[in-house]
This record gives C-alpha cells, sequence and structure tokens, in this order.
C-alpha cells in the first residue's frame, strides 16, 4: 500500500491530505495481510456494500413509515440509523468500499446524520490520524484537551462545561454541542482569514439537508425541527459515546489510543472501531477484519497500548457517568491541574 505521511504547509497553515502510514506488528502480520488482501471478500468488499444498502435501506425504510411508527419512535430509529451511517462514512474516507474519493464521498455525500458535510469530516478525520500529534489541541482537531492557555481564558461556565464533557454522561448531553460550535466557529474564521475553499462543501450540504428536511415533512409527516434537532443530535450523541476516551495522553504514541472490548450490539454499530489502537495502526484494514485481526494478536495489542484496555463501554458508564475520566487541560501534571481547577 502507498503512503504519504502527512505535511504541514507553513504558508497558508493547512494540512495536506494522505494516507495514514501502516504499522504492522511484526512481518508475519504483515504477511497475513497481505494475502487477505488478495482474497476475493477483500478485493470485491462486498460486507461493504451490503452494509451500504442496510444502512440506507433502514434510515429511508424508517422515515418512509413514520405515521405508523410514531415520531418518538421514528427519531430514535432514525438517529440510529444516522449513527450506523457515520460509521460507514468513516469507512469511506479510509477507502472502502472503492479507492476512488471521488465516489466514495458520493457514497456519503448525503446528510442523514445532518450537521457535517462529509467533505469536511475526511478532511479533520485525517488530521486526527497524524498519530505523532495525537490528543493535542493545536493539532488534533478530534481532542478532548485544551490548552492551558485556553483554559485560563475561559470563564466559569465554560470551564463546567470542559469537565462536563469529560464525563459519560455529559459527552452525550453536550459533546455534540461542542462538536456543532467548534466545526461551526472554526469554518467561520477559516472564511475570515480569506480561505473560502469549504464553503461551496458547506452550501452543498445546507441545500441537501434542506431538500432532505423538506422531503421528511412533506412525504413522510416528519417535522423539519424533529430532523435537524432530533435525529441529528441523537446521532452525535450516539457517536459520542464510541469517541469517550478513545485517546488519552501519553508520551508514548502507541499508548494513546484504547482497546475497547465492546459487546456485538457496539461493535456492529461503530463497525469494530472500538478495536481503535488496531485501526489508527492499520488504517486501510476493512471493519470487517478488525476484530479478526485484533483476536489473533490480542496480548501484543494490550502491551503495545500499554495496558489501555476496556471491557465495554458499560466500564466507562460504571466508572464515570459523572466522574471527568481526565482533566479537560492538555499536558499537565495532577499538581497543575489541581492548580487550575481552585
Amino acid at each position: 500500500m502507498t503512503a504519504r505521511r502527512i505535511g504541514f504547509n507553513a504558508s497558508n497553515g493547512a494540512y495536506i491530505p494522505f494516507l495514514p502510514m501502516a504499522r504492522y506488528l511484526d512481518d508475519t502480520q504483515r504477511n497475513s495481510l497481505v494475502r487477505l488482501g488478495t482474497s476475493w471478500t477483500w478485493r470485491t468488499e462486498w460486507p461493504t456494500w451490503a452494509l451500504i444498502v442496510t444502512i440506507y435501506g433502514s434510515w429511508f425504510g424508517v422515515a418512509s413509515h413514520a405515521r405508523s411508527l410514531g415520531l418518538p419512535l421514528t427519531a430514535a430509529l432514525l438517529g440510529l440509523s444516522s449513527t450506523w451511517y457515520m460509521s460507514l462514512q468513516h469507512e469511506l474516507l479510509h477507502g472502502h468500499p472503492t479507492r476512488s474519493r471521488f465516489f466514495n464521498a458520493l457514497l456519503g455525500f448525503a446528510p442523514l446524520a445532518v450537521w457535517f458535510p462529509y467533505g469536511i469530516y475526511r478532511d479533520l478525520h485525517l488530521r486526527h490520524h497524524d498519530d505523532v500529534h495525537l490528543t493535542r489541541p493545536e493539532h488534533d482537531p478530534e481532542s478532548y484537551f485544551v490548552s492551558v492557555d485556553v483554559w485560563q481564558r475561559a470563564g466559569a461556565a465554560t470551564r463546567v462545561l470542559l469537565r462536563l464533557r469529560n464525563t459519560f454522561a455529559g459527552r452525550l448531553l453536550v459533546g455534540p454541542a461542542f462538536a456543532i460550535a467548534v466545526t461551526a466557529s472554526e469554518a467561520v474564521r477559516k472564511v475570515g482569514r480569506g480561505d473560502w475553499s469549504d464553503v461551496p462543501l458547506w452550501l452543498a450540504h445546507g441545500v441537501s439537508v434542506a431538500a432532505l428536511a423538506w422531503w421528511l415533512q412533506t412525504v413522510c409527516a416528519v417535522p423539519a425541527w424533529l430532523f435537524v434537532l432530533g435525529v441529528g443530535y441523537i446521532a452525535l450523541s450516539l457517536g459520542s459515546i464510541r469517541s469517550f476516551h478513545e485517546h488519552r495522553a501519553a508520551d508514548a504514541v502507541e499508548h494513546r489510543t484504547v482497546l475497547n472490548e465492546a459487546g456485538w450490539f457496539w461493535r456492529l454499530l461503530f463497525l469494530n472501531n472500538n478495536y481503535h489502537l488496531v485501526h489508527h495502526d492499520l488504517p486501510h484494514v476493512p471493519w470487517y477484519a478488525l476484530r479478526g485481526v485484533y483476536e489473533t494478536s490480542r496480548q501484543q495489542y494490550i502491551e503495545r497500548s500499554g495496558g489501555f484496555l476496556v471491557k465495554g463501554y458499560g466500564e466507562w458508564l460504571k466508572l464515570h457517568a459523572v466522574a471527568p475520566v481526565a482533566s479537560p487541560v492538555y499536558g499537565n501534571s495532577s499538581a497543575s491541574n489541581r492548580e487550575l481547577f481552585d
């Protein structure tokens, strides 16, 4: 597989899109995955094609039966399907089921999860895969930490919300609002800097959201406000379960990413992305193979992660429902963090 390291353009501050590097445990694993790459399943990607049909079918099937299902159940099921769709978008941007960036973008363009254009999510997520800078708030767009400077400038209410976001309950409640606000503010700042490159993506996304909301309201009797504020927020909230303490601050890069041995429902909903260290090490491996790769080398991966292992999302809920899993401030000792919280 051809791979390019991520680049940084100092002239305009832009990151150059890249294919994340594969990190194999050893030559045995490398050779095994090369052989798998020649298999009929990997060459045709039929599991991903079947997934695409299933997700789109379930989403529009639920929407078309909204009158008989009732609005509460419809919103819940659409939110669940939209979460699944976001997991599919993650597969698309990593080169599945085709190697065509353009064709995969077409497959992931529909705004079923409402809030973010596929192209924006793709570019931000590929920046996130620059593992050298993983969790660093000034470089990692998916970091749940803030810098000391941001913390010191934050007001009391913002500090409370930042702490709340690092609890399991808070991540579900306010995590989506943070994501929406940060993405929107960055889009505005980008235009303010004279960079209009993302504007066509946002305009196309806005038009498609409006068209889908119109169809839902006029044909399916699902109010537009319920689609935007209900379905969209539910999807982001459920997706926040997967990302809860998915990464931690650690000196060793390989110790920053979790291994979550979740149950079958969550594995299916998140397309095995719970084996997150495996995904970061081998971003080209398709979703349907991640669990097998992990199980084959489980002990090696646990050691590689520095013991960053959790026995499912229920463990996070039990331990951190209302207790922050980590300080929201990046790069400080416990003593320093206590001073910041005083």
